[in-house]
């Protein structure tokens, strides 16, 4: 320690561990898809990149995922991939429930088989990252996902 050093040597080590430490945990995507295997499928493609993925197969089950991370003080769910065709609670009406919640502001990309221009206009004026169609480019998705999740 210097003489114009202001932190000793054990304060200084002590400030760098803390400052390594990550701030949030690790981002996760949520795929919301009420097929099976689109959903394994998705989640297969981003976690062989890197990214955690958890799925859940309808609107309601994923809204209440999302309400239950809201509550946490640090939720893990950065970004979600939704499906447009679904049971009681499409795609639209998940994405219209999530951006009346805590949760307003989370990145949401639709990934559809099943869309017209009128469905891609309404998604945008919910404020979605991207409407993709099925089959879906696979290496364009990661790419958006790991630009949405600030993943290297």
């Amino acid at each position: 320690m210097s003489d114009h050093d202001i932190l000793s040597d054990a304060e200084r080590e002590a400030l760098s561990a803390v400052m390594l430490e990550p701030d949030l945990p690790p981002q996760r995507v949520l795929i919301v898809d009420d097929d099976k295997d689109a959903r394994e499928l998705l989640s297969e493609i981003l976690e062989l990149q890197g990214v955690r993925c958890m799925t859940a197969v309808s609107g309601e089950a994923a809204f209440n995922i999302l309400v239950a991370e809201a509550e946490i003080k640090k939720p893990s769910i950065g970004l979600m991939i939704t499906d447009l065709r679904m049971g009681h609670v499409d795609g639209l009406d998940l994405i219209r429930q999530i951006r009346e919640s805590v949760r307003a502001a989370l990145p949401i990309i639709i990934v559809s088989g099943d869309a017209d221009v009128k469905d891609a206009i309404a998604a945008m004026h919910l404020s979605v990252v991207d409407f993709l169609l099925k089959p879906i480019d696979a290496e364009h998705l990661v790419a958006l996902v790991k630009h949405e999740l600030d993943i290297k």
